[in-house]
């Protein structure tokens, strides 16, 4: 059976809240208790763009299933649940229409109405218990707005609560948010090539020379034995290449960020509520 600390951990535990078909509806909102018992009797589902809108399901024929909480109706029954100002507390009429969409009933409150207060509050707001005071008018609650007049005519579809009917709409609000699109990083590895150049280089050679017997280097030739057998040596030198490798540093290689900026344009369906008069001159649809 759920109770106040099954709920609230769901809801620690950023839980969702599914239709009766599995489908995700929304997360938990807020947590309503019975002033009484101190029992949740309603949970808010934030359902919308960003979680801008909360609807009331009621607690009971609710089930956990891991860290999510199942709710007998679809979703868009739920999303499809009257507007109530999520603000604390439930008064009486807020709570009948509720009961009354979901098809429970309408809960017997004589005991309230003698005692004076009677509402669910908001577990994890800090507003004030008191949910309300019942006063005169139609089914025993002053309309709203009517500085506690009987409202003209009744309700069909529910409990009468004004003479009123409100038309809403939604409204779109679209936002950015920001996500991870990629990661860029910089790598360094080494690869060879064969570089290929050219260098001139010197070597000696013999070369063979024969002069005369002159006046001039007579002298030399005549100088040693007549007949003798002799050896001259000369050295040969010659360049070879020699090669040498020297890193040096060439360039420097960063990453940086440019901002650029798109448009994107987003198609969404909003509902309007649209509001006919039947039996009134000039009838005009709003």
């Amino acid at each position: 059976m759920l109770n106040r600390e099954n709920l609230e951990s769901l809801l620690n535990k950023n839980g969702n809240v599914l239709g009766s078909d599995g489908e995700k509806i929304g997360s938990i909102g807020q947590l309503y208790a019975d002033d009484d018992t101190g029992e949740p009797t309603w949970v808010t589902v934030k359902t919308g763009l960003f979680g801008t809108s909360q609807s009331f399901v009621p607690v009971e024929g609710s089930h956990t299933q891991g860290d999510d909480l199942v709710v007998p109706y679809s979703k868009d029954h739920v999303k499809d649940a009257p507007r109530v100002d999520v603000d604390g507390h439930l008064t009486p009429e807020e709570e009948d229409r509720l009961y009354t969409y979901y098809e429970r009933g309408a809960r017997t409150y004589s005991d309230a109405r003698d005692s004076g207060t009677r509402g669910d509050v908001d577990l994890q707001g800090d507003a004030d218990l008191n949910a309300g005071t019942p006063n005169a008018g139609t089914d025993g609650y002053a309309a709203s707005g009517t500085s506690g007049r009987g409202a003209v005519g009744h309700d069909t579809s529910g409990p009468t609560t004004d003479d009123a009917m409100t038309r809403s709409e939604e409204q779109l609000h679209v936002g950015t948010e920001r996500e991870a699109a990629g990661r860029a990083r910089l790598r360094k590895y080494v690869t060879t090539e064969n570089v290929t150049k050219t260098v001139p280089v010197q070597r000696e050679e013999v070369r063979l020379e024969r002069e005369p017997i002159t006046d001039a280097n007579r002298g030399a030739a005549l100088n040693g034995p007549d007949i003798s057998e002799e050896e001259h040596e000369v050295i040969l030198h010659e360049e070879r290449p020699v090669v040498e490798k020297e890193t040096v540093p060439v360039e420097r290689v960063r990453l940086d960020k440019d901002v650029v900026q798109d448009d994107v344009t987003v198609n969404e369906e909003v509902r309007k509520e649209h509001i006919d008069a039947d039996g009134v001159d000039g009838n005009r649809r709003r």
